[in-house]
């Protein structure tokens, strides 16, 4: 009879852990498989082990920062030991970087500072890691080039990650809102418009100069990924015009939307996050780091290039189909 109670606290445990976990995800539409299936659950049992230790999320924020901090360094050397060690830091940054947003959900402890400390985070870690990859490349070119050498890497390494990285990560993840939007409606999606933000930002206090700093930032992101869509803001403008509602959007609309929009997601996916870690696994393993920036100038901007190319067609398609 204990051991049949036993095997039944046990069974909740699951189900409570596998509820969880399904409500960390946007929707299935949007997750990749590697977070489904090895990020998101390793995240979540660290988030549930904070908790149990009374950690606020931002703690976890900061510390991934150092992780990813901690993994550029390591990645500057070419032995193997040190970029093992790079893989395991910037895999720990990520789990936290998953886990922070599991606790803020669970714990309802979202704040600003939380947003804020979230977008710099990744930020940190990949100019570590550009930085590494840099100071590679110039090591090993410089029997050949000389000082040279730097500045030829330092060139590579600013047009991968200022002129494609960026914008690609960004308009990705722009991408995922916008089919969040139409698939769950404004409380399923985080898509904000540059508008809202600057108003938000012109209506604060000139105290408040930390909250003024996001917003004023928050905002451009918002504009840049607005003019990078001319197209969809055209057909979105129209849309919320007649349903300012997002739930009064008819079912067919959605339906439209959503068929259209579900092929892009695998290259909003191969966009964010982790295959690039991976591919940054795989050169500094191989201490080959040249090749991350050239993929970033060639295979990665050939998909951003695709990927937004067919979504301002669907967005050009559905305002002819809709609106005439």
């Amino acid at each position: 009879m204990k051991m049949e109670k036993e095997i039944e606290n046990r069974k909740s445990e699951n189900r409570k852990f596998s509820d969880m976990l399904r409500q960390s995800f946007k929707s299935d539409d949007t997750e990749e498989w590697l977070d489904i299936y090895f990020t998101r659950p390793i995240g979540l049992v660290f988030a549930l082990g904070w908790m149990k230790l009374g950690v606020h999320p931002n703690v976890v924020t900061v510390l991934s920062i150092f992780l990813g901090m901690g993994a550029g360094y390591m990645f500057y050397f070419t032995d193997l030991w040190h970029n093992l060690a790079g893989v395991l830091l910037l895999m720990l940054a990520n789990f936290c970087d998953s886990t922070d947003g599991q606790m803020a959900r669970l714990t309802g402890k979202k704040t600003l500072i939380g947003r804020m400390l979230d977008g710099f985070s990744g930020d940190v870690w990949f100019f570590c890691v550009y930085l590494a990859l840099l100071l590679r490349m110039g090591n090993m070119w410089q029997p050949i080039l000389g000082w040279w050498a730097y500045l030829a890497a330092f060139a590579l390494c600013f047009a991968a990650s200022i002129l494609c990285h960026s914008k690609q990560s960004s308009l990705a993840d722009y991408y995922r809102q916008v089919h969040l939007y139409f698939l769950l409606g404004r409380e399923g999606s985080e898509l904000d418009s540059y508008h809202s933000q600057r108003s938000i930002y012109e209506a604060l206090p000139k105290d408040k100069w930390l909250d003024r700093i996001f917003y004023y930032n928050y905002a451009n992101y918002c504009h840049s990924q607005e003019q990078r869509t001319p197209r969809f803001q055209q057909f979105f403008g129209k849309v919320k015009h007649s349903w300012p509602n997002a739930d009064d959007m008819p079912q067919q609309l959605r339906q439209d939307f959503r068929q259209g929009s579900l092929p892009l997601m695998k290259y909003t996916n191969l966009l964010t996050f982790n295959t690039r870690a991976i591919l940054i696994y795989i050169v500094c393993l191989l201490d080959v780091p040249f090749v991350y920036p050239l993929l970033e100038l060639t295979v990665y901007q050939l998909m951003y290039l695709y990927m937004r190319s067919r979504h301002e067609a669907l967005s050009e398609r559905l305002e002819a189909k809709y609106f005439g």
